[in-house]
């Protein structure tokens, strides 16, 4: 069975889904602040004669026509980053401020990372952890094309996170990007629906739930928390920020984000999560033209 299947009544049209699912995904830059202005990104772009789209819902955003992000040379010199639309999702719904302290927890290869940095004005204190030491490289290498300067680079388990070498006890925000069974990225990549099995997903939960976990815990009073994956499935979505929100002292911060979603889901095979739950985020390819995705923002209140 295609994975697709079982999520369709999920859905307000499964056809539109599927059919969407099927088509290549558009190639998307990001201009980088640190380096550039969103203008001068654009005029690159237009002095390599590459044919592009504004993306409608974020001014930083362009959808090529056909070309490769990285061959230009706005792209070499650190003006713009191949980055997907739904990817920058996360970023906007943690909203760093310039000089406060932050945490991406799993950030390799570094794109939400940079994003971050951006945000942050390059000041601050921004650690980028990932527990996979060979994706370290592609971090550094994207950090220091894009000139981020207040970046530290860690390895460690996520799960098991120490702040302790840095000085300070808390952070004001932490991203949690987890690894997942990548279904929402099919178009890309339709290798991950033929690899796709139950017993991944499951498997893979619960270092979801530990890595939330922590995240929560590393994240002052009043402080937030963004969990998101490129998955469909309930069980690493919806069901994994229910199980942090009966052990965690946290809550649901019901935000918005700039593009058409979906709600959460309340109940999955007869499992019920949480009815504030209808507050996160499903983006499915269909309404966007982009990725799939799941977002869910969180506010720490002890």
């Amino acid at each position: 069975m295609n994975p697709l299947e079982r999520y369709e009544p999920l859905v307000d049209d499964p056809a539109a889904f599927r059919a969407a699912c099927d088509r290549p995904l558009p190639s998307v830059v990001r201009a980088n602040t640190i380096k550039s202005t969103v203008e001068r990104a654009r005029q690159g772009l237009d002095s390599e004669g590459v044919d592009y789209e504004p993306v409608d819902w974020h001014e930083g955003l362009f959808r090529l026509d056909g070309h490769s992000p990285g061959r230009n040379w706005a792209y070499v010199h650190g003006w713009l980053h191949g980055q997907e639309e739904v990817s920058v999702l996360p970023g906007i719904a943690l909203g760093p401020d310039p000089g406060e302290r932050v945490l991406d927890l799993c950030a390799a290869p570094g794109s939400k990372t940079s994003q971050l940095a951006a945000a942050m004005d390059d000041s601050g204190t921004l650690v980028a952890n990932d527990n996979n030491l060979g994706r370290l490289s592609a971090l550094r290498h994207n950090c220091e094309r894009l000139g981020v300067t207040n970046v530290a680079v860690t390895n460690q388990d996520g799960r098991n996170f120490s702040v302790k070498p840095f000085g300070f006890e808390a952070f004001d925000r932490v991203l949690v990007d987890v690894p997942c069974s990548c279904e929402g990225t099919c178009r890309k990549n339709p290798d991950v629906l033929e690899e796709w099995s139950l017993g991944h997903v499951e498997s893979i939960a619960g270092i979801q739930k530990g890595l939330l976990r922590r995240a929560v815990q590393l994240t002052a009073p009043g402080g937030r928390v963004v969990y998101s994956t490129c998955t469909f499935a309930p069980e690493e979505n919806e069901a994994v920020v229910d199980h942090v929100l009966d052990l965690e002292p946290c809550r649901i911060d019901p935000i918005a984000l700039p593009l058409v979603t979906a709600e959460g889901v309340t109940e999955w095979e007869g499992e019920r999560y949480d009815e504030s739950l209808r507050d996160t985020h499903r983006v499915y390819p269909h309404h966007n033209d982009t990725g799939g995705f799941y977002c869910a923002t969180l506010e720490v209140t002890g």
